[in-house]
């Protein structure tokens, strides 16, 4: 018997979960129950309030990562461009601090086991970076913060990346559910299913498979113009000594704070410069990463970091200074950007 396991969390998306709970129970009836489906939480049996009005929704049992078949999970439902604790970016958040993201790692190594995600589900995996280097999918509005996470985003209704396989928006629960039953269950079935709804799978599901299509890239009015370019990047001595000035006043020890959506992060800025080249590192807790690609522009320092905690994620930080005060932002993809301030301290 095939198990489906659908994991519901606080403020999940009530037909991220729904839509493939009916698809799979559909699929049972037709199948002779070669089929189960039950609806689990990382805690177990519980109450679950949706992101839609609060509905709640009946948990059975607790999610086991060591059950052959396929694990879903939803993505959340609340608020899009607001940063407060009803965002969509903070209840996904909350999700990843739960057991689950334990829980996921331990299926995705088990061979016999399928992680499938609609929508919002796969930053759930991807903020606790279990999908770096893996090509997935989700709603249009994350796909930037996914790959700032290390996941590949791939623009498809369905990616099936073996023992993973991820949906796009939310109506993209019906396409996801549909595709495993005809992968583990036979096309038969899943047609059975698509005339009982009166609705068939959108989209080809997406492989890295068979020859890969050719690439043209479109000459546009964008296109850079390699001249300009180059005068632009030609310094004078003067610009150099004003350059060296701009740079220096970034140098030193920082301590600063950094208030995400899911919490406040305490880090430390080391920054120095040379030759009019700046080099930092971000200290959280014991672990200490190197800035990528700082650069100074307008007086303005911006660079990328990778940071593990409190998820996996390539930030991108731009700050100013005033005397020995920092103040900026931190911004990852759909993510609201979230402010930085800090002091010299060295």
């Amino acid at each position: 018997m095939l198990n489906v396991q659908i994991v519901l969390f606080d403020g999940f998306d009530l037909l991220d979960a729904i839509a493939p709970y009916e698809v799979f129970c559909a699929a049972a009836m037709n199948a002779e129950n070669a089929l189960s489906v039950e609806l689990v939480t990382a805690e177990g049996p519980r109450s679950v309030p949706s992101g839609i009005n609060g509905l709640k929704i009946e948990a059975s049992g607790r999610l086991n990562p060591e059950r052959a078949g396929i694990i879903l999970v939803p993505g959340a439902s609340g608020d899009v461009e607001d940063d407060g604790p009803d965002s969509i970016p903070a209840i996904l958040g909350r999700a990843m601090s739960t057991g689950l993201t334990d829980m996921i790692k331990q299926a995705l190594q088990h061979k016999d086991i399928i992680v499938a995600t609609v929508c919002g589900g796969s930053l759930v995996l991807a903020m606790g970076g279990l999908l770096e280097g893996r090509p997935a999918v989700t709603n249009h509005l994350g796909m930037d913060l996914l790959g700032a996470t290390g996941a590949v985003p791939v623009s498809a209704r369905v990616v099936d990346d073996g023992n993973l396989v991820t949906g796009g928006g939310v109506t993209s629960g019906l396409d996801v559910a549909l595709y495993l039953v005809e992968r583990e269950l036979g096309p038969r079935i899943a047609h059975a299913v698509e005339q009982l709804f009166e609705y068939e799978r959108r989209g080809t599901a997406w492989k890295d498979k068979g020859i890969a299509p050719s690439v043209h890239k479109p000459l546009t009015s964008d296109e850079p113009n390699t001249a300009v370019n180059k005068t632009a990047m030609t310094t004078t001595p003067s610009s150099l000594h004003s350059n060296s000035t701009q740079t220096s006043v970034f140098d030193g020890d920082w301590e600063t704070t950094i208030a995400t959506p899911v919490g406040k992060l305490e880090v430390k800025l080391s920054i120095s410069s040379r030759n009019d080249m700046i080099q930092g590192t971000a200290t959280q807790g014991d672990e200490t990463i190197e800035f990528m690609n700082p650069v100074l522009q307008d007086n303005k320092l911006a660079w990328s970091l990778r940071i593990t905690k409190p998820m996996r994620l390539n930030l991108k930080f731009e700050v100013v200074v005033d005397g020995d005060h920092m103040v900026g932002i931190a911004k990852a993809g759909l993510l609201p950007a979230s402010k930085l301030t800090g002091n010299r301290v060295f």
